[in-house]
């Protein structure tokens, strides 16, 4: 039987890689056509919206995740860190940027992944910023 620990690491994992697609522009493997409701998997996540989730601070945001699980921490910055990469780079909006910067700097750290598209994406961020 499946947990609802599980479940929701599942759809995290189903999110980050949805997200992980468009990050790389394979609009054929898009959210859309997948057929997956992005706002329903951030409420079945979260409880609540990308808008609820992107107006609270990135402290907010490391205390929800610190109320997981410890072993599931990297899954969630990591689809943290693409969610508003990707939302940061669409709507050009350089907070998101710098809240997808820290969660991808809490993914390496928490993984242990030498990760370089993550890398990457970290050093095109920090320029970005400037």
């Amino acid at each position: 039987m499946i947990t609802d620990k599980e479940f929701t690491l599942r759809l995290i994992r189903q999110l980050t890689q949805a997200l992980e697609k468009l990050i790389l522009d394979k609009p054929e493997e898009s959210l859309m056509q997948k057929e997956l409701d992005f706002d329903s998997l951030m409420k079945d996540i979260f409880k609540f919206d990308f808008k609820e989730l992107s107006s609270k601070s990135k402290e907010e945001i490391i205390e929800i995740v610190k109320e997981r699980q410890e072993r599931d921490h990297k899954d969630y910055y990591e689809m943290l860190g693409n969610l508003f990469y990707y939302n940061g780079k669409i709507l050009a909006n350089n907070e998101f940027l710098d809240k997808a910067k820290t969660f991808y700097e809490l993914y390496l750290q928490t993984s242990g992944i030498f990760a370089l598209p993550v890398i990457n994406r970290i050093n095109e961020i920090k320029k970005a910023l400037e």
